[in-house]
Parts: C-alpha cells; structure tokens; sequence
C-alpha cells in the first residue's frame, strides 16, 4: 500500500502514539514529576523538557525496526548476533530478569487508581478498588483488538490532557499564579550543585521510558505500517514505500511527544507554583491529596473534583495500557523462550488473552498483600533505568547492523540518535558513580 502523501492524509494513520502517550503519563507524572518542582521550584523546568525530547530517537528507531522487518521486539532481539541461551538471545532473559521490579511498580498503580477511586467514592475501601479496577480492565482488554486500544488511549489522553491543563490554567487566577520571570528562570539551562541530583532524577523519570520503547514496536506493526510496506525484497518500489511509513511514524511518534511533554511539564509546574511556594513537599500519593486541598482553597471544591478526575485518567490510562502492552510482550518473550506458541495469530490471540488476565490479577495481588504503592513504584524505577540501558543497545544494533542501506537516515538524524545515546549513559555512569560513593 502506498504511504500517505500529505500532511493532513498521514492525520489519518496515527495511532500508536497515542497508546504511548496514555503508556507514558502515569505516576512518575503525577508523583515524582510533581515532586520535583516541589523540592526544586522552577530552575531545573529545562530538565523536564530536555529529557522528554531528548530520548525520542529510540523510540523511532524501534519503530523504524517493526517497519522494516515485520517482527515484534522480542523476535527482532532473538536475531540479533550474541549468545544465546536455549532459544532465546541473552539480550531476552536480561529484559525477563528485571520483570520482577517491574511486576512491583504496575502493583503501585493499581494502588494509587484504588486510592484515588477511594477519595472521590470512600463508600469502598481502597482493597475493593483495587480488585475492581483490576477486573474491569481485564475485561476491557481481553481479546482487545488493536483498535479498541487505540480508542481507549486516545479517549484517556484527552480526558486527562483537558483536566490537567485546566487544572494549570485555573492556577492562574490565584494567588499562586506562575509570573513569566519565573517561568524564564527555568529556561536558562543552569543548574545550581544543589540541583544536580534532582536534575538526575528528572531525567530518569521523564518522557519515554525503556518500557514503552520496546512496546512502541508492537503498536506499530498492529497499526499496520509494517503490512503495508510489504517484506523487503531489495527493490526501489519497497525502499520508497517504507521511507513513507516511517515518515507517517515519525509523525506519530512526535505527535506522542508534545502530549507527553505537555502534560508532564504541567505537573512539574503545578509542584513548582503550588507546593515549592507552599513549603510542603507531601512524599509519595499523599501528593494528590495535598494538591487537591490547595486547588480547593483556592478555587472552591468543583476544582479538587476536577484534580481527582486528572489524576484518576492518569493512572488508569497506564493501567489499561500496561495490560494491553504486556500481553503482548511477554506473550512475545515466552513465544522465544519456547514455552509457548506465538508464531501464528490464533495462537497469538490466545496466549495474548490468559495474559491479559492474569498480569491484572498478579499486580492486584502484589498490592493487597505488600500495600506500600509509592516503594512499589519506585522499585520499578530502578528496573526502568536499567532497562534503559539494554534499549540503547538494542537501538545501536537496529541502526547499525539490520538497518537497510536504501533507509540510511540523515546526518542531522544521526546526530539526535547519539544525543539521545550519550545523554542517556552520561546520566546512567553519574548516577552509579553517585551510588558507589
């Protein structure tokens, strides 16, 4: 199939962004985002931005990979050189090893959407949200084609997009009104020593993670860029048809970009206006209590009604899409394992889902029985870190060792894909330096 031509014709093949996006925003957003510019005030808003613009080119890379091969991520690693033990690449059951961490942080989600359903309805407990929450998205997912996803994402993205902007621009009209000479003060790209542990962190937990990464791949071929472009036979006709999928990817992907920038940069800047000027910096979900009994003093109760809605879409939506996502990955992992048959798409459909149920069952039993979602979350942040690392090499093996020659991309390309490279492992060597200390 031909790729689109026009801007507003390629409109109509966006898709896994949006799944992406409503991936991304969670609660490093609405937690650590929000806590840092409470700790740090506005000086290190750069940081919020940089970080999420600077690690996109990973994300195209690994969409540019389902584009050009037609397989999924796990699949794509099991044929990279290396060692492999049994079926599997080593590069698969380093990613497996650090599931369990992982396993912990989707519990800490399912925990703070009970927690949140519970402040707005406390009729139920905080338990009987979360198993609700859980079995409700199950079934939401179950069997859920790619476009029922889609939809879904796209429908949380702007619930929670509108609700949190109007939550920022409603600031406006009190006395904790962010002034331009502040907001500029976070754009001089300085970074007070005091700072530069927090600026770490920033960047750590902002924009595109490892996770959604190696998700993005899934979304792609589903979307269909992959079908359409057809397996590379060597021609010029297939070199131009997949040059205009990735063109519509790269669309997409950017697309991603500015809502996920958007609203974590709303976040940082509500923690920013509201608690750094506060003096209170609440730890862990205590945050969306807080923020909503501010907007309240302020604004009057419709505004911590409209807070506690953000909040909700924003958990959920990495809940619903962290079903869906993990389906399929680790459907994917085992199919290269060799412990279960994912080679056709009855198989796939079948295993994809068991899974769809059991992962909301294991991270709602992990909740009941640990309780702790704000160390939860956390334990899988360092999970995510390094698994950040094993996505840098997996890009570095995608764009220099299976990329066709015909879809070489541009030096100013290149020269972003290794921004993207050394930011990400100048941050990883200073914080395991800090660490070692």
């Amino acid at each position: 199939m031909q790729p689109p031509q026009t801007f507003f014709q390629r409109l109509k093949y966006l898709g896994p962004g949006f799944i992406l996006s409503a991936a991304i925003v969670g609660s490093g957003e609405l937690i650590a985002t929000t806590a840092l510019g409470a700790k740090a005030g506005f000086v290190t808003f750069w940081v919020i931005l940089v970080s999420c613009l600077v690690k996109v080119t990973l994300q195209l890379e690994f969409g540019k990979n389902a584009i050009y091969t037609g397989i999924p991520t796990m699949q794509s690693l099991n044929t990279l050189k290396g060692k492999h033990y049994g079926k599997a690449h080593w590069s698969i059951w380093a990613w497996l090893s650090l599931q369990g961490l992982k396993l912990l942080q989707v519990g800490g989600i399912v925990g703070g959407v009970a927690i949140v359903l519970n402040m707005v309805f406390p009729i139920f407990s905080t338990n009987v949200w979360a198993i609700t929450a859980s079995l409700i998205t199950a079934a939401l997912v179950y069997q859920g084609f790619y476009k029922s996803v889609e939809i879904g994402a796209l429908v949380m993205i702007i619930l929670f997009t509108i609700t949190i902007l109007v939550s920022l621009i409603s600031l406006q009209l009190t006395p904790y009104a962010i002034r331009w000479s502040e907001l500029a003060s976070g754009l001089t790209f300085s970074l007070p020593p005091s700072a530069v542990m927090v600026a770490i962190g920033a960047f750590g937990i902002t924009g595109v993670g490892g996770d959604e990464i190696m998700f993005y791949n899934y979304w792609c071929i589903e979307k269909g860029y992959a079908t359409y472009t057809g397996p590379n036979d060597g021609s010029p006709e297939w070199a131009a048809r997949a040059k205009g999928w990735i063109e519509v990817m790269y669309l997409d992907a950017v697309c991603s970009m500015v809502v996920y920038t958007t609203v974590t940069a709303a976040f940082y800047l509500l923690g920013a206006a509201l608690l750094h000027r506060h003096g209170e910096v609440p730890e862990g979900y205590a945050m969306i209590e807080t923020l909503s009994k501010l907007f309240t003093e302020t604004l009057g109760p419709w505004a911590k009604v409209m807070f506690l809605i953000g909040a909700f879409f924003v958990l959920y939506s990495t809940l619903f899409t962290a079903t869906a996502s993990w389906s399929r990955i680790f459907g994917d992992a085992f199919g290269q394992i060799g412990w279960v048959k994912f080679n056709d798409s009855a198989s796939q459909k079948r295993v994809i889902g068991i899974l769809s149920w059991a992962f909301p069952i294991i991270w709602c039993t992990l909740y009941l029985i640990i309780k702790m979602p704000v160390l939860m979350v956390l334990l899988g942040g360092i999970a995510t870190s390094i698994l950040l690392l094993l996505v840098v090499w997996a890009a570095l093996q995608f764009r220099y060792r299976q990329l066709p020659q015909s879809l070489t991309p541009t030096r100013v390309y290149d020269v972003f894909f290794w921004l993207s490279v050394i930011s990400i492992l100048g941050v990883s060597a200073y914080g395991i330096f800090q660490v070692t200390q």
